[in-house]
């Protein structure tokens, strides 16, 4: 049995511009100037709460307490004017033959949100996942984990596919295959680089090109079987 994890933001939906964007923008109205380049490398793939952790640290004192409503708030707003899925997605998955599933940083209303949005969300039905129902997020493996376990799968038979550097760690850390998408409106030579570096075993910038990296990826793991 194969099963592919997708992440969602990044991967699915081109949502990271328009959260990294908000988020900069709100930062620096909290007297912590970022530029949106340096919020992806803090930031991109973590879950809410670590990303008000790192907040906290940089700012030397707490998060004042409407900073996260109001966020939430206004990214939904962005969310529903401006999302849209990454090209080709819903036709790659639809016709892939393995078991198929969302998981995700984002809380489970924004991943809701983004699936319904976008038109994905009949793809994933009952599959979807979120870090908030793990102690620990990306990139640490309890998620990918919590998600083998809920499904009935191994790890070892899990392909995730992931944008973001914490999200292929916390792959490779939970035994699983990690495919990196850099095809986003986000991602550039940089994000690529780094998703190797992490440990991403194939990095595509283009979602046609997922089959095949799937099948390369199955094709070395019963070699190495069949050859250990």
């Amino acid at each position: 049995m194969t099963l592919l994890i997708f992440d969602c933001d990044g991967v699915l939906v081109d949502s990271e511009m328009i959260a990294l964007d908000l988020l900069a923008k709100m930062l620096t109205d909290l007297g912590c100037p970022i530029a949106v380049a340096e919020c992806r490398l803090r930031f991109m793939g973590k879950s809410t709460s670590d990303v008000l952790a790192d907040v906290e640290g940089m700012l030397g004192r707490p998060v004042p307490v409407e900073f996260g409503d109001g966020m939430k708030a206004l990214l939904f707003e962005r969310l529903r004017r401006d999302l849209q899925p990454l090209r080709d997605v819903r036709d790659i998955i639809s016709a892939l033959p393995y078991q198929v599933c969302v998981a995700s940083s984002s809380q489970p209303e924004r991943i809701a949100l983004s699936l319904e949005v976008t038109g994905l969300a009949p793809l994933f039905e009952g599959r979807v996942f979120s870090a908030a129902e793990v102690r620990h997020g990306k990139p640490a493996p309890d998620l990918f984990l919590h998600v083998a376990a809920r499904l009935g799968v191994k790890p070892e038979e899990a392909i995730v596919v992931e944008d973001s550097p914490a999200g292929i760690t916390a792959a490779r850390r939970a035994g699983m295959r990690a495919i990196g998408f850099a095809g986003a409106s986000h991602a550039d030579s940089a994000l690529a680089r780094m998703l190797v570096s992490a440990g991403a075993q194939d990095v595509l910038t283009k979602m046609v090109d997922l089959p095949a990296a799937i099948e390369r990826l199955r094709a070395k793991s019963i070699a190495a079987a069949m050859h250990p």
